[in-house]
């Protein structure tokens, strides 16, 4: 008897980096489900590790923050080709560029693709003539989804409204979920000093200045009490990210610890009392909040689309006023002010509500049902009319 190929998955991002530390267990679990996985990015120090999960991987050429038409056309045309050889039976996108251009191709091949929203970043933020094309190139695009996945209700909204109404096939995730065994309660020791830490890329947009105007302040007051750090790669490319030369004179300033990137974030966030991301981007949802929240840790952020879920005021954390320096330092006094005990139960809350909401064995059943469903011989064909 003939065997039947399994079916071929290409699950897409703009970084190997992404699709390694954002996407690895669905990855995982997608192999286990016996699908014959393809994964498309640029690459990376990470290709190589995305390879050793069990996919195939193909690296794929794309200006990720870049709004160069001639380079997107060269992208897609890329694609295009990348498509003729594959022969895939679905897409399941990440990223933004990853979910316009993989679906007109995909469209072209009648080829269903799962897409996901995780925020909207600086384009609507900025709004201009940018905002207004990526608006329209979302517009033409998405309707040929056989599923598109939203990490906040924000997010979800505005596309049913004003970008593509009267789609359907439409579904709120709770981020991208977070791995409950890797990121157990880490209690911080109790010696007198609450260490704070921010983690992300370091961009303006995700409150890196306001953080730090803020230690600047703190530590005015309380001197030796508190201790500051940063965590994320800096992004020399990206006219939004904070230059070299301007981090070097905040650690000469003696405020902060900048501690560059890591694999092993779990072993900063042991130290740490409070993880805090002042951020004023259009976030879908951000990991890591999920990962301090998992991880046992108390958490002040933003009142800002996407960050907003990860906090219940007063309860595992505080929710401060975008880029306000003033309002995140009273929401950083109030934790320093508490008891290491009160500290270690809100960080207690903090764990439960991950188990609660973002636990990542619930994000990834739904992609499996989605791609199930997606090529089943029932699914609906849609247009891109």
């Amino acid at each position: 008897m003939k065997k039947i190929p399994a079916k071929r998955i290409a699950i897409t991002a703009n970084s190997s980096w992404y699709l390694y530390n954002f996407r690895k267990n669905t990855i995982k679990a997608m192999l286990e489900q016996g699908y014959d996985v393809i994964a498309l990015a640029p690459e990376d120090g990470y290709s190589g590790v995305l390879s050793s999960l069990g996919c195939k991987f193909i690296p794929l050429s794309i200006d990720s923050g870049g709004i160069n038409p001639f380079k997107d056309s060269l992208t897609i045309m890329s694609i295009f080709l990348i498509f003729l050889r594959m022969k895939c039976d679905l897409v399941l996108n990440f990223t933004p560029k990853n979910n316009i251009y993989f679906s007109l191709v995909a469209w072209l091949f009648r080829k269903p693709v799962i897409n996901n929203v995780a925020g909207l970043g600086n384009v609507f933020i900025n709004g201009g003539a940018v905002c207004v094309i990526c608006r329209l190139l979302y517009k033409f695009s998405q309707r040929s989804a056989a599923r598109i996945f939203f990490q906040n209700e924000d997010d979800r909204t505005l596309f049913l409204t004003e970008i593509i109404p009267g789609y359907s096939r439409t579904e709120r995730l709770p981020g991208s979920g977070v791995d409950l065994a890797r990121f157990e309660m880490m209690p911080a020791a109790d010696d007198g000093v609450v260490r704070f830490i921010l983690i992300a890329r370091m961009l303006y947009s995700k409150g890196v200045e306001h953080y730090v105007d803020a230690a600047r302040r703190l530590k005015r007051i309380y001197g030796d009490r508190c201790e500051f750090r940063l965590l994320g790669f800096l992004d020399g490319n990206n006219p939004a990210a904070v230059k070299t030369e301007r981090m070097t004179s905040w650690i000469a300033e003696g405020m902060i610890d900048y501690l560059g990137i890591s694999d092993n974030v779990e072993n900063e966030l042991r130290q740490i009392d409070c993880v805090v991301l002042p951020s004023f981007y259009r976030e879908g949802v951000p990991k890591s909040l999920l990962e301090a929240g998992a991880a046992g840790k108390p958490i002040i952020t933003t009142d800002n689309i996407g960050c907003r879920e990860t906090v219940d005021e007063g309860v595992n954390g505080y929710l401060c006023t975008p880029q306000s320096t003033d309002s995140l330092v009273a929401c950083m006094e109030k934790m320093i002010n508490l008891t290491h005990a009160e500290r270690l139960d809100m960080g207690a809350k903090s764990r439960q509500k991950m188990v609660r909401e973002f636990d990542e064995h619930i994000i990834i059943s739904r992609y499996l049902n989605a791609i199930n469903e997606a090529l089943s011989p029932k699914t609906e064909k849609c247009s891109l009319s």
